[in-house]
């Protein structure tokens, strides 16, 4: 494939939500590191022969790209941007195609990588299974930021999820924050390990932490409510962000401005937990749709902690049912903090 801006061209009668013709959808999201995600069902992992697995589904995948699908899932329309590198990058493509889902492909040199998600009955557990995926040189980055900003000054809102391709300075994420602002645009911004960490020195609307994260930025373990506002203020006094987002897995999450702190409690899951590969970025989704639309940030972020219970009913990273986060929502419990 080419080392050059693809666009997608949803196919007639894919899943997606595509966008009228010469009209933007308010959310742009951005997967530098992107996946062919392959779930399987087997019976039982053995240690000696052959695991017979039945395929569940085949779909890209990647924070950002999930992160749209789960936006078309909410009802609201998005546009990902990612990179996709030979024959899996056009699989890649294809799929997304496939399914509807707008994109804007960046070919790079490297092969694409494939990640698996593997849901053993017996066990009721799931194994996630993800390669490092290529390297990406000096200019294939450039030439990513500068697709990200020519595209980012069409939509209000930017997604950036999920990890960053060897290659890149931990500092990427820094640029790809000044670049969305300089376009007049809001950045909401899910990571780890050191990008994170380095890309605390550019401001952006919205940061997602879960608790691994967190404990990685404060260098402790955080577990309840006050640990993450503790979290939270670091980031804020900072001039991080605007907005802080700690989840905290069954706790729910701590959502924080610089005029205080919301504890979102999560609601009693409604069946049983069977992995919590998606429940980020569905999460995130339901978060950005439902700025995009207008809402209330608590708002929006309360629906965001029902979706990510809700995601957690699913073994893969499909994205989870609408009606089930819009149905766990109201017991979604908000209470607020003191300064």
């Amino acid at each position: 494939m080419s080392a050059a801006e693809v666009p997608g061209k949803p196919a007639a009668g894919g899943g997606g939500s595509s966008s009228p013709p010469g009209v933007a959808p308010p959310i742009l999201t951005l997967t530098l590191n992107p996946t062919v995600d392959i779930c399987c069902d087997i019976d039982r992992l053995v240690e000696i022969g052959k695991t017979r697995a039945r395929v569940r589904y085949v779909a890209a995948g990647g924070g950002g790209i999930n992160v749209a699908r789960g936006v078309a899932r909410f009802g609201g329309r998005a546009t990902a941007v990612h990179t996709a590198g030979r024959e899996i990058g056009q699989r890649l493509n294809r799929l997304l195609d496939e399914e509807g889902i707008d994109h804007l492909a960046l070919g790079i040199a490297g092969e694409t990588r494939e990640a698996f998600v593997l849901f053993e009955s017996t066990s009721r557990h799931s194994y996630h299974i993800v390669p490092n995926g290529p390297r990406l040189d000096d200019d294939e980055g450039r030439r990513c930021l500068d697709l990200l900003e020519r595209a980012a000054g069409a939509h209000r809102y930017v997604v950036a999820s999920g990890s960053l391709p060897g290659g890149l300075s931990d500092d990427y994420y820094t640029a790809v924050a000044r670049r969305v602002r300089e376009a007049g645009s809001r950045l909401l911004l899910d990571t780890s390990g050191p990008a994170l960490r380095e890309s605390l020195h550019e401001a952006v609307f919205l940061r997602r932490c879960n608790r691994s994260e967190a404990s990685y930025l404060v260098g402790h373990a955080v577990r309840s409510f006050d640990d993450a506002r503790a979290v939270n203020e670091r980031l804020l006094a900072s001039g991080a962000t605007e907005i802080a987002v700690t989840t905290l897995g069954e706790l729910g999450a701590l959502y924080s401005t610089g005029r205080g702190h919301m504890e979102l409690h999560a609601p009693p899951p409604p069946g049983e937990p069977l992995s919590d590969a998606g429940a980020g970025d569905g999460m995130i989704a339901a978060i950005v749709t439902r700025l995009a639309e207008g809402d209330d940030p608590v708002d929006a972020c309360a629906l965001g902690v029902a979706a990510a219970a809700a995601s957690m009913l699913t073994p893969g990273t499909e994205p989870c049912d609408r009606e089930v986060a819009e149905s766990l929502r109201p017991a979604v419990r908000i209470t607020r903090l003191g300064g």
